[in-house]
């Protein structure tokens, strides 16, 4: 199955509303990064236990390990959770950057190092959260 079947399927499985918001979702990160790669991550490690939830990515962006290998990565990921969705803003440098810039203004929202975390997308300012993906997406794509 390609990644696009998958990432369909994903979304179709979602109960509403959560379906509706992750398919917006979906929609808004495809306009910011409209030639980025898409990526589809099942939840599970190389012996196929659950080890996260299932997750849309968005973007590549190559990122260093300890060790001093390089791994290519998306920029941005959406995935459902057991309380609402989460939007992961993937190879910030600043982990305070995200609840210092954008916390107290986009609502209903945990917001923490990488990750912002609501229920719904009513209860948070949807233009807040595209202009902090925006801004991940500008900071590593260098």
């Amino acid at each position: 199955m390609n990644v696009q079947a998958q990432v369909n399927d994903y979304l179709a499985a979602q109960p509403e509303p959560k379906r509706s918001d992750m398919q917006a979702l979906h929609g808004i990160i495809r306009e910011l990064l409209p030639n980025g790669r898409l990526w589809f991550l099942d939840g599970k490690d190389e012996k196929g236990k659950i080890v996260t939830n299932p997750n849309i990515g968005y973007g590549a962006q190559s990122r260093p390990y300890a060790d001093g290998t390089m791994r290519e990565f998306y920029q941005i990921g959406i995935s459902a959770n057991s309380t609402g969705i989460s939007v992961y803003i993937m190879g910030l440098e600043d982990k305070k950057y995200l609840a210092e810039m954008y916390g107290n203004a986009i609502g209903k929202a945990t917001v923490t190092g990488y990750c912002i975390k609501f229920k719904t997308l009513s209860q948070i300012n949807v233009d807040v959260l595209t202009a902090a993906m925006r801004s991940g997406i500008e900071q590593t794509s260098a």
